[in-house]
Formats: C-alpha cells, structure tokens, sequence
C-alpha cells in the first residue's frame, strides 16, 4: 500500500499549500480566515460521495492552524466554534421534543375527529375532553358523530359513523399527498416512512441536502400529521428522526461559519448523528435507547466518542422538552406503558416466549420480501405515475377495512397502549378486551387484526404518501392464560399461586413481547431495541424475557434472510453505503472485482488537449480520473479540480495545447505547447497490489471511508475500484440491488 503527497513530477505540493502569512489573514465577517476555506474548492453536488480522507485532512489542518496562534481572539474563535456547535445541539433537542409533542396532539385530535366530537370545544381530543374522570366512569362530554347528530336507528348510525370515518380518512391522506407531490424536492421521499436509510447513507457520506433543507421539514412535518391521523399503517418514528435532522441542518444554517464552509461536513456529519438520537427519544419515549440505537445503528457513534455525548445530550434535552408539553395529559413521555403486571415471571413462560421470537422472525422476514415486491411493482405499474391516487385507495380501503374490526379502527397508538394494559376491574374494558366469555373471540379478533396489519404495512412502507406486532403478542397471552386456568394443577403450572384469584400469567406484558421480536425481526435490531421496551415499560423484572424474544427474532431473521428492511432499502435505492458487516470473499482477490485497465476511462498525458479533457468530462460523470503515460500510473485527477482548471483557463489559445501533469522547469516552446495540470492530482491516492484478498480490500473501504483504489504492479496501472464497486460487491447476494434508484436523488 502506499500513500503519498505527490513531489516534483506528481506535482508541485508547495504551490497548493497555504502560505504562512494567510492563516492569519481575516474575512469579510472580521474572523481567522479559515485556510480549509481557501483549499477545498470542491463544492459536492446532491448525488455525490464526501472524500473523507481530504475532508479529514482539511479538518485536521484547520485545527492545527487555529490552535497554532497565541492569541486571545484565536482562543475566543476555538471556543466559539465548540459553543455554535452546542447551540445547534441544545437547539435540536428543544425543537424536536417540543415538535414532536404537538405532532402527537394534532394527531390524536385529528384521529379523534373521524369518530366524534367534543361537546366542551371543538379542538378537544378524547383524552382531553374525558380528562377529570373517575376509572370506569362513562363520559358525557364526548360524542359520536350519530350522537351528535341524534340519529337513533342502527343502520343509519352504522352507515353516517362510517362514511365519516372513511370520508376523513380519504381527505386527510389526500391532502398530505398533494401537500407533498406538488411541494416536497424529492416527492418519492418526503412522505415515505423509512427514512432511516437515508439518514445511514448521508452520515457514510452520500451528499442529499435536499433531504434536509427548511421545505422539506415544513412539508414532512404537515404530511405526517395527516397520513398517521388517516389510519394509514405507518408510525411516527422514523419520520422523527428524519425531522430532528433536518432541524440540525437548519439551525446549523445559521451560522456563516457552516453555511460558508465546504470543509463542514465532518461537524455536519456529527450533528446529524447527535439530532437523530434526539429524534428516537422522543418517537419512543426513551432518550437512552435513542443513543444506544444510533451507537448500534450508525457508524459515527462508534468511531467517534463525542458524538455519543452530544447525542446523550440532544436526547435528553428532546426529551424533557416532550415531557415538559405533555402531550398525552400523563405527564409520562410514552402514552403506552405496562400496569398493574406481575413483577415475577414463571418458566414455563419461555415456552410462549420463544415461540412468539420464531414468529417475530418467521413474519419479519416474511414482511421484509412482501414490502420489496410490492415496491417493485409500485415502481414498474401505472401506480409509479399516479401516487396521489394510489394513497387516496389505499387510505380508502385500509379505512373502510379498518372500520368493521374493532382493534383496527382507532389509531396505532391507542391500540398499543390499550394492547398493554393488565385487566383492572377498577377501570374500563377496551371493547370487551378482558371479558372472560369472549376469550376465544378477541382472540380471532387479534389474529384478523394483524393479518390487516401486516398486509397493509408492507404496502404502506415506502409509499409516496405497526400495531400488528403487539396483537399477536396479546393473542399468545391470552392464550397461555386461558391454558393456565384451564389446567392449573398440570406440573407445568405449579410454579402458579394456588389461589385461582391472583393471576400468573400477564397478557399485557405479551404484547410488548410480541412487538419487541416483530420488531426485531423486521429490522434485526438487538441491544437498542431492549433498552427502549424496557424504557417503554418500566418493568426492569422483564428485560430477559424481551431479550429472549428478540434474540431468538434475530436468529430466525438471520436464517431467513441476510438483511434487515432498513439495509434492503438502501440496497434497492442503490446508495453509496458500506454495511459494517465482515465480508467473506472465499479465497478470491481484487482481481476478480477490480475494474481492468482496458475498461478505464483514463487521460492519457501529452497526448490530449484542455479542450479534449473539457469534452471527456462533460462525457463521462466519474469522480475522477486516473492519468497515465501509456501504462504507467502518474496520478488520480478529480473531475472538481478538472473543472475548475478547465473554467480559468480554457480559451481560443489553450484549446489546441496539450496537458502535462507534472511540473518541471520548461523550454520557452514548451510553454507555448503544453499546460500544467499537476494541480488537478489528488494530494494522497492509495493503490496495491491486485492480488491482495476481497476481505482486506472491503475492509479499508470501510474503516478509512474510501472512495477508490488503484491497482498498480511496478508502477503500471492495472485497475481500479471505486465505493460503488464495494457496494455491489457486497449487495451482490440482493437481486433487487438499484431497482429503485432515482436519478434525482
């Protein structure tokens, strides 16, 4: 391997450097003029990849230099950089939890709407108007919309309750598409409910700040009210995490210091991590499982320590800023939580358990490949061409659906919360939920409502626009329940109380169980996963029961199919993003992957002029270009510095002069000849030896963010891989690698 700044015939490094006398030139702005300012002049374009190894560098020098002066106002300008970055961090906490909270009244009052009305105010949700309440005591102060409107025949109250309902529905999920297709940058993306793909890509250095400007927030803010208050099977979370970054990009706009900066992006890149843990703690409540999530999640937490602190720092900020609004009326961050469940648990009890991992794996990856060919087809039918009316059907019909079975007809979060709770004489029974007689009932009734969930959340995500995972783990319960008291004296029971009064067995906890493993199974999360059931939950006397069931969803996942859904969308949208994931290359070596010398599109020196080099590029979109003498390897010229040299200098007398890269004192008739390109070389390039294993080659690309290699023998050029190449490589066992990638992304 080598690594090298390129002298005398690579170019002259003296010539790029900054002069000493310039660090301590001004701006305009009247601070240290910024030397990695002056010497990134690449301006990277949505679409593109982030050289991190001159992103780093410039980083690094920019430090040095300001480190370097002794002087009270280079101290100042230190810690004013550390202090803008915390404002952003403090900033994004506050926003998001306060965001986030409103976001959840408007949409239960928005969700409320489609069944009834307040009496006391017309902007009153349920939970509020019923507030004050005794447990069990009937509310007046609520009605429906056939109360409202004194119809007394049961059809007609049938027939008003669901054409209100579907009606709302259509309108609300409508009005977010239009909202979204007719303002969003990027339609396909802005209503979507698996952002988190995007958010993995832009920290592994995938430029899409379109993503991220004020718009989109504005519109992804108003579309997600309106589609999660439709009843359309999608959650608030994911979306979350996408609003927490845009904030931090936004509020970091407000400083010249990163709105000016193109070397930026490694303080974007870390603010972005600390805003999406921000994000997860107030989508699930839970501000330690927000940084654990990331840290299992996402790359930055683990390589670099600062981030986890401000991410600690953001979700616990987003956090008490959630519980300060209240939105629930529960001064609690989570409107679901278990109560009133036993705080031991039996062994028989694993028996259940683990068969509800086997099922959260079994339909996780079952759910993964459903949702992949439904975005196929949506991509390749007519569908791809009339989003709008795709989500006005299918919010019509999960609607109408949704109406005639109880548990599907109110919001996912009232249905988790209500799929958690213990049975409690003292309080009311959701819809019959802990009626003994009815037992075999609900339990269809449960069954029916996850198979409506599953089916619609596969079509749902990733349309232009979960409870099913607790409904089977309430179903399980009840069951194991029902086995119980049916055969208490059985010797697998006997570890239950004899008094048949005191219950053994907690249906409420199955749910979270069941959610916990569907989840795992879906996205094959693990340690963050637990800790944010046991935040939900608050029952430290079952996180090994949550961990059982996830572990086993993990492994019944993994032997069903190699990638959770958040990796299978990155993959079928084909973005520059290397999974952390140990590659095994069964013995072959970089020259079974390495793109060979003959299919390169190279500059060959001394040979092609500027006005030749100005047509190659506008030809060919690559990053860069490899400058060879015949075979011989001279250097890497970026297409940005290609670009920048061609804008100064092309003109009616250069366009016929030939190109050199390398610099060297010429005869008057060479400078009339030729032109000195040496500037356009890439500072460090790294190149081996073909025959170095797959494995090694995948590794550096991950470990040190790589965007090529180049292969050489003695000097001579023989390849090259660039990050898409790894990416391929590492996708190849995915037949739908890049079926919907966008050419506007």
């Amino acid at each position: 391997m080598s690594n090298h700044r390129p002298q005398d015939s690579w170019g002259s490094w003296n010539s790029t450097n900054v002069h000493e006398e310039e660090v301590f030139e001004l701006d305009e702005t009247g601070n240290l003029q910024d030397p990695a300012i002056k010497k990134s002049a690449v301006k990277y374009k949505d679409g593109s990849s982030i050289d991190w190894l001159q992103e780093e560098a410039l980083e690094r020098e920019r430090d040095h230099a300001k480190k370097s002066q002794r002087s009270i106002r280079a101290l100042l300008s230190i810690w004013a950089d550390s202090a803008r970055v915390w404002l952003v961090v403090v900033a994004t906490g506050i926003g998001i939890g306060v965001a986030g909270a409103w976001l959840d009244v408007l949409v239960k009052w928005l969700g409320d709407l489609r069944e009834g009305r307040c009496q006391a105010g017309f902007f009153h949700n349920q939970v509020t108007c019923c507030s004050g309440l005794d447990p069990g005591e009937l509310c007046t102060e609520w009605q429906t919309w056939s109360e409202y409107f004194d119809v007394r025949y049961i059809f007609v109250q049938s027939l008003l309750q669901s054409s209100i309902y579907v009606t709302l529905a259509v309108a609300f999920a409508g009005s977010a598409a239009v909202l979204v297709n007719t303002y969003a940058p990027y339609p396909f993306i802005a209503l979507s409910t698996l952002e988190f793909p995007e958010i993995k890509a832009i920290l592994g250095g995938y430029v899409f700040d379109a993503f991220l400007t004020p718009w989109t927030l504005l519109i992804k803010a108003l579309g997600l009210a309106l589609a999660v208050a439709s009843g359309l099977s999608l959650g608030k979370e994911g979306p979350l995490v996408h609003v927490a970054c845009c904030m931090a990009f936004m509020f970091s706009q407000f400083f010249k210091q990163f709105k000016h900066n193109e070397g930026w992006f490694i303080v974007k890149r870390k603010l972005l991590a600390a805003s999406a843990a921000a994000g997860v703690s107030v989508a699930f409540g839970s501000p330690l499982g927000g940084v654990i999530f990331c840290l299992e999640e996402l790359d930055t937490f683990a390589l670099e320590s600062d981030v986890m602190w401000r991410g600690f720092v953001a979700s616990a900020i987003a956090a008490v800023s959630f519980q300060y609004v209240d939105p629930f009326g529960t001064s609690k961050l989570v409107l679901f939580q278990v109560t009133n469940g036993g705080d031991t648990w039996r062994a028989f009890e694993l028996i259940p358990w683990l068969g509800l991992g086997v099922i959260g794996g079994v339909l996780g990856s079952l759910m993964i490949k459903l949702n992949v060919e439904i975005a196929l087809y949506r991509r390749n039918s007519v569908l791809n061409e009339y989003p709008i009316v795709e989500v006005v059907a299918l919010a019509a019909i999960t609607a109408a659906v949704g109406f005639l079975v109880v548990f599907t007809r109110v919001q996912s979060s009232e249905l988790v919360a209500n799929l958690f709770q213990e049975c409690d004489p003292a309080k009311g029974d959701y819809h019959g939920l802990c009626n003994p007689t009815a037992m075999w009932e609900n339990i269809f009734l449960l069954l029916i409502s996850a198979i409506i969930k599953i089916a619609f959340t596969a079509w749902t995500f990733g349309m232009q626009a979960s409870t099913f995972r607790a409904c089977i783990g309430r179903a399980v319960g009840m069951l194991t329940s029902a086995i119980q008291t049916s055969y208490p004296t059985a010797w697998l029971f006997l570890s239950c109380p004899p008094d048949p009064s005191i219950r053994c067995v907690s249906p409420g906890f199955y749910s979270v169980i069941g959610a916990s493993a569907m989840l795992g199974g879906v996205t094959r999360m693990t340690v963050s996963l637990v800790v944010i059931m046991f935040e939900l939950t608050g029952a430290l006397s079952h996180v090994l029961p949550i961990m059982v069931g996830v572990m086993t969803a993990k492994w019944v996942g993994d032997a069903l199919g190699k990638d959770g859904i958040y990796n299978v969308w990155i993959a079928m949208r084909h973005y520059p993003w290397l999974p952390p994931v140990d590659f095994n290359d069964r013995g072959q070596t970089a020259a079974d992957a390495m793109r060979p010398f003959s299919t390169l599109v190279m500059i060959e020196e001394d040979r092609l002029t500027l006005k030749d080099i100005e047509n190659l590029t506008n030809a060919h979109d690559f990053r860069g270009f490899p400058v060879v003498r015949g075979t011989e390897l001279i250097g890497l010229a970026t297409r940005d510095k290609l670009l920048s040299f061609i804008d100064l200098h092309l003109s009616p007398e250069t366009n016929s002069k030939k190109c050199r890269f390398y610099s060297q004192k010429q005869s008057i008739s060479d400078e009339f000849e030729y032109l000195d390109l040496s500037c356009c070389l890439e500072n460090s390039i790294i190149h081996l030896r073909k025959e170095v294993p797959q494995s090694l080659l995948v590794r550096m690309f991950q470990k040190m963010n790589l965007r090529q290699i180049l292969f050489t023998h003695r000097g001579q050029l023989d390849g090259m891989m660039t990050k898409p190449d790894v990416v391929a490589l590492l996708t190849a066992h995915f037949p739908h690698t890049g079926a919907l990638a966008s050419s506007e992304s």
